[in-house]
């Protein structure tokens, strides 16, 4: 009955919903991302390197027996049985993975420093302590009850 108990208790806190809801963000800023690499940084970033498609850049380890090598493409090789390194494939998750993170990191950085909080303005008044009514801070005797006050502390003391 514990186990029962307790999920109920984990599911109606709350932890299940904002869960669901950090994941369901994740996937579309996961989508968003990927459309920001694929669609806008690896075509300027594949003209710079001469290609945009790295996925076709493989080191092949044993022909294949259904075809002879050289083979056109990585999917020629794939389909003909052939053994690959395929670097190209690693490379072009590394630097999505890598384009991403960037991007990630960039977005909760803005978001950080746009949700600082403010700090609090230095007081400029003081509470009287025998009549508890608001005085300047620089003020010596209470306007209200004429009472003697402690001079204030300066600021940054």
């Amino acid at each position: 009955m514990s186990l029962v108990s307790d999920f109920k208790a984990f599911a109606l806190r709350g932890n299940l919903i904002d869960l669901a809801i950090g994941f369901t963000v994740g996937a579309a800023f996961t989508t968003v991302a990927r459309s920001l690499v694929d669609d806008l940084l690896m075509p300027p970033l594949g003209m710079l390197l001469g290609r945009t498609d790295f996925t076709e850049f493989y080191v092949l380890l044993r022909a294949g027996e259904a075809a002879p090598a050289p083979y056109a493409s990585l999917a020629a090789a794939r389909e003909a049985g052939a053994v690959t390194l395929n670097y190209g494939l690693f490379l072009t998750a590394l630097l999505t993975f890598l384009l991403v993170t960037l991007a990630m990191f960039v977005v909760v950085r803005l978001v950080n420093r746009m949700s600082k909080p403010t700090a609090e303005p230095e007081p400029d008044t003081k509470e009287c302590p025998y009549c508890l009514e608001q005085v300047a801070l620089a003020a010596t005797r209470c306007p209200h009850c004429t009472s003697t006050l402690e001079p204030a502390a300066p600021v940054g003391a």
